[in-house]
């Protein structure tokens, strides 16, 4: 049973809620598995709608009725996904007036001082966050309104890899367009071993409402050396997304 508490409850159970709301047309905001006050408001528009009593609870009867009306409705991308991508289609066309986040995880300010710099220079309104807990910096984040959200991490391991939001039934067109020319300007730096480009749940980018994408950059020692390239790397890349992010080349 689903049902709006303090904390919030969260899981793919939730998730898989959010995703049947929104291909019906009842607005849970992003589909990101935490149960808060607007997926409680789809759910009771939806028991509404179906004559049920509108509780916000998400009971037996209620989920029978939304399997019973969901096999209506296709697979399409739901209303979560449709609003991403005309935000998208609405976003500033270039770096200039882009609202920003560069956040870092430790080990690497000497890049993100240098990004938030260079996007300050091309016009862009830059929010640095320098804080250990991710719950935060998304938080911050929204709080910014920011257009896009880039957040660097180093690693110990080999390979460096750029992840963006997905589960099995959503995932950020905008995120995950960014982390593919993140991951094309990056194989062009020197020492760098890049992966191909992974949607994952992490909290900074399934709490943050905008794209968002996370640079894991290894070894670190590699990307503290070669911060210059990567600053670069990582500028061209958020360029060529303002110009079209929602398709890769």
């Amino acid at each position: 049973m689903l049902v709006l508490t303090s904390p919030n409850l969260r899981g793919d159970d939730v998730a898989e809620l959010q995703a049947r709301l929104g291909r019906l047309g009842f607005d849970c905001g992003r589909v990101d598995g935490i149960f808060g006050p607007q997926t409680a408001r789809a759910l009771t528009d939806f028991q509404s709608n179906c004559g049920l009593r509108s509780d916000g609870v998400f009971g037996s009867v209620t989920m029978r009725s939304l399997q019973r009306v969901s096999t209506y409705t296709g697979t399409g991308p739901g209303v979560a996904a449709l609003r991403e991508q005309e935000r998208l289609l609405t976003a500033p066309g270039s770096v200039a007036s882009l609202r920003v986040v560069v956040g870092q995880f430790g080990g690497l300010s000497i890049v993100s001082r240098a990004l938030s710099r260079e996007l300050r220079n091309a016009g862009a309104h830059v929010m640095s966050l320098d804080e250990p807990d991710a719950s935060t910096q998304a938080q911050a984040a929204n709080h910014f309104a920011a257009d896009v959200y880039v957040g660097l991490e180093g690693a110990a391991t080999e390979s460096t890899v750029v992840h963006y939001y997905r589960v099995p039934t959503f995932e950020s067109v905008g995120g995950r367009t960014l982390a593919a020319y993140l991951g094309k300007t990056l194989r062009d730096v020197d020492g760098l071993d890049v992966a191909e480009p992974c949607g994952m749940r992490l909290p900074v980018l399934r709490e943050t409402r905008m794209p968002a994408v996370l640079c894991v950059l290894a070894p670190v020692r590699t990307a503290v050396d070669r911060a210059p390239a990567i600053t670069d790397a990582l500028l061209t890349a958020i360029q060529r997304w303002t110009t079209s992010p929602t398709l890769t080349d």
